[in-house]
């Protein structure tokens, strides 16, 4: 029986340029699978791995046809392992500044439940692996809709096809820039909960100082049969109240977001 020539069916295309064209394909997709799999909407739990993949192979098509990537020869030596763990350091950098900022909604929430004693009404988050308030919860998800009702998602994707074009790939990220952006994306987490959290808060705080003075004029009164659902209902209306301000502070957070993420790019890869 006749051997099987691959060249005479795919012309041009032998088994060495197949295995080129794979290796190509798959130094493509680092940096995006990277970001899609620490990024706070595409790597939770809830999303199948085969999704992931399927996605980061779709996403790599355009990028695996860029000229100035490596060939498999180059990939397949000692000397491609900078240039792959650069890749993937600037993408799990990425999708992890953009988390590090939505942790802010979860931040606010679990203030706001603790001041409101609902620290108790916790539940499993499938997303954390542990145990969070209820309130924290309802904070990510509304966030997480904020993000997709802005296109979030599909900016944040723009943005890694961008980045392509703004460094070429396999060029060497600078640790300091990446370092500094995590830190960066750190201190504005803490400030956006606060402007989160700050209003309701702050009104909880006078509610349970009027509380204090009227179980300490009325000793009869008990706290927990007489503060506690004075604590709640008050909550409650100001979750109501404070909900249009708190969905555009939410926006705020997932435009700080994509920003931080444009960041890394531009300055962990440019100044690279």
């Amino acid at each position: 029986m006749e051997s099987l020539d691959l060249g005479s069916i795919l012309p041009g295309t032998g088994f060495a340029g197949i295995v080129d064209a794979l290796a190509r394909m798959i130094f493509a997709m680092l940096r995006i699978s990277a970001f899609l799999v620490v990024s706070p909407l595409f790597g939770t739990r809830f999303v199948p791995v085969v999704v992931r993949i399927v996605a980061s192979v779709v996403l790599a098509l355009p990028v695996a046809t860029l000229p100035g990537l490596p060939d498999g020869q180059t990939l397949a030596s000692l000397s491609a392992l900078p240039m792959i763990a650069g890749e993937l350091a600037v993408g799990i950098v990425a999708g992890l500044v953009l988390t590090i900022l939505f942790g802010a909604a979860s931040v606010a929430g679990d203030r706001i439940a603790s001041t409101a004693g609902l620290g108790f009404a916790a539940q499993f988050d499938p997303t954390a692996s542990g145990q969070t308030p209820v309130v924290s919860q309802i904070f990510g998800f509304f966030l997480l809709m904020v993000f997709l009702a802005h296109d979030g998602h599909l900016v944040a994707i723009r943005i890694v096809l961008d980045s392509y074009t703004i460094a070429p790939v396999g060029q060497l990220p600078d640790p300091a820039a990446l370092i500094a952006a995590g830190v960066l994306a750190g201190g504005e987490m803490f400030a956006l909960s606060l402007s989160i959290m700050l209003p309701v808060v702050a009104v909880l705080l006078l509610v349970n100082l009027a509380i204090g003075v009227i179980t300490r004029s009325a000793p009869q009164l008990n706290l927990f049969s007489f503060g506690f659902p004075i604590t709640m209902t008050v909550t409650i209306i100001l979750l109501y109240i404070t909900a249009p301000l708190t969905g555009s502070v939410l926006g705020r957070v997932a435009q700080v977001g994509l920003d931080a993420v444009a960041a890394v790019f531009t300055g962990g890869l440019a100044n690279g």
